[in-house]
């Protein structure tokens, strides 16, 4: 069966860790015969929610900026893959912020097959495990009917590339091809 993937790439750096990581998954799920897309977040402009409440009624975002197609993509995939690296054990401020601005129309984004992609210097993954858990509060306590498939841990990676010679760079791309 052919999916839509949607995978959100929060690194910063174009060609980082975690958006190599990004980019095996893309080409397993495409590879597999899905239908994948990757939006990288630093490409978007993307505000910080603002907390006005407008939302809860109307279901639309008063900010103008690129969320609103984003959200869109998110409640039509029927996979999300969240790529983030993992600064101060946590997730980046990008990845946050677009989570923030899901409010809108976060009870329309449900029954999805949820991927994680973490990158750190660390080399522990376990302490990997509050960013694991942000993420986790998000989509199982927020959004119906997620099911977690997969994390993939980079870790042992800070400089640009180093992934590539961890075992996450082959973990990415077969769980895309098997998403």
């Amino acid at each position: 069966m052919t999916k839509q993937v949607l995978i959100i790439s929060a690194s910063p750096r174009k060609g980082g860790n975690s958006d190599l990581l990004c980019d095996q998954f893309l080409k397993g799920a495409l590879e597999a015969g899905h239908r994948a897309e990757k939006i990288s977040l630093r490409e978007h402009k993307i505000n910080y929610c603002t907390g006005c409440g407008v939302c809860n009624e109307t279901h639309r975002c008063v900010q103008k900026d690129d969320m609103a197609a984003l959200l869109d993509k998110m409640v039509h995939a029927d996979v999300l893959v969240f790529a983030t690296p993992v600064y101060f054990y946590s997730m980046d401020g990008q990845l946050k912020t677009f989570i923030d601005r899901t409010v809108p129309r976060y009870t329309e984004i449900s029954n999805k097959d949820v991927y994680f992609i973490l990158t750190a210097a660390d080399t522990n993954s376990k302490n990997l495990a509050r960013t694991v858990e942000a993420l986790r509060g998000f989509t199982e306590d927020c959004l119906e009917g997620t099911r977690e498939k997969a994390i993939i841990y980079g870790t042992g990676s800070w400089q640009k590339g180093e992934i590539k010679n961890t075992p996450a760079f082959e973990q990415a791309y077969q769980a895309g091809k098997n998403c």
